[in-house]
């Protein structure tokens, strides 16, 4: 009786782990739909894409990043199992007045979205530039076993009138 008392109990938690583990796979950052367009047509399931996003940094107002990467698509894009590629391009602008609502950290991840059900992930670190007073934004992609060297990196000049606050 113990012993399959143990195995449910053991089951029970294997359960959990995999809801815990697919909820912190599935949460994405915010990002907003501009557009895309399709790079390969796909008879079953949607086209393979190319997506344009835009998302705004959440500790600095007037700054938004948009990035562009693969979206894969056919069957497995269509259930959201397919692995999108590692490519993507990143560009962020002043869209309004620069404010700082609090310090910032000298390095900071800002966002991160899931690109495949289990492991890639897409990411965007903020990384403040004192000397020249500037934010500086990389976008990479990566694994939790291996890391992909594919990057690309954008720079937002901030007025000297207005310091960046670090912490």
């Amino acid at each position: 009786m113990n012993m399959k008392r143990a195995k449910q109990v053991k089951q029970v938690k294997q359960t959990i782990f995999a809801a815990l583990v697919w909820g912190l796979c599935t949460t994405a950052a915010q990002a907003e739909h501009i557009g895309s367009v399709d790079t390969a047509f796909k008879l079953i399931g949607p086209d393979h894409k190319v997506v344009v996003e835009a998302y705004d940094d959440p500790k600095v107002n007037g700054v938004t990043c948009y990035v562009s990467r693969a979206k894969t698509g056919g069957i497995s894009g269509g259930l959201g199992l397919a692995e999108d590629k590692s490519e993507a391009s990143i560009a962020c602008r002043q869209v309004g007045a620069i404010t700082f609502p609090g310090p910032l950290k000298q390095q900071e991840e800002v966002f991160n979205q899931s690109l495949s059900i289990l492991f890639k992930k897409l990411r965007i670190v903020r990384m403040v530039d004192q000397k020249r007073n500037a934010l500086v934004y990389l976008t990479y992609s990566d694994k939790l076993i291996d890391g992909s060297p594919k990057n690309s990196v954008t720079a937002v000049a901030v007025d000297h009138s207005t310091p960046i606050p670090l912490k």
